[in-house]
């Protein structure tokens, strides 16, 4: 009925999801350089290395996000990518962001149905990571913690990157007021 009203036929689609049950992996590849050039050849083969390493140890999920979440050269912390620098030991943290794959080729049948190919899946508590970063330019790393009255959430951002997400099934439904409980 919105493709009717519209006029307008839609073929792919950003679906956003809140309860996604997602895992997160930190990893860290290196490069010995004995004082070569970092080129952008060194920094694809570590992230194709470690996804290789994901892939074959979490056999059971999908890599739905990659995130750059640390970039060191010759054990100095770096901004961006140093394609170009010279150094002695480059090394480059990953964080791996996973859904079961079970779930992943659900969501992509349910939609697959609708004629419709998922161009993305994002969690929400990354965009509301997101959000935060974009509206507070001196901030980069930060941890919120959301609760609510029968879930709570944790989010751990570095860097500009979320790091890590966990939900708990309590929030403030576990609080007990002491007057109630007298006798």
């Amino acid at each position: 009925s919105i493709e009717q009203k519209v006029n307008y036929t839609f073929k792919d689609i950003i679906v956003i999801l809140d309860n996604l049950e997602i895992s997160f992996l930190n990893l860290c590849g290196f490069k010995k350089l004995n004082g070569a050039q970092i080129s952008k050849e060194n920094i694809t083969y570590i992230l194709n290395s470690l996804k290789s390493c994901v892939d074959e140890f979490e056999k059971s999920r999908n890599i739905l996000h990659i995130f750059n979440s640390e970039y060191c050269l010759d054990k100095k912390k770096l901004d961006n990518l140093p394609i170009g620098l010279f150094g002695n030991f480059y090394s480059h943290e990953l964080a791996f962001f996973l859904i079961n794959k079970n779930d992943y080729k659900n969501l992509h049948n349910i939609f697959n149905k609708c004629n419709l190919k998922i161009k993305k899946i994002i969690s929400k508590s990354f965009i509301e990571g997101a959000n935060i970063v974009e509206n507070n330019s001196n901030l980069e790393t930060f941890i919120k913690i959301k609760i609510d009255k029968e879930n709570s959430k944790i989010f751990f951002f570095e860097n500009s990157s979320l790091k890590f997400f966990q939900e708990f099934n309590f929030g403030t439904d576990l609080i007990v007021d002491r007057k109630s409980t007298r006798l």
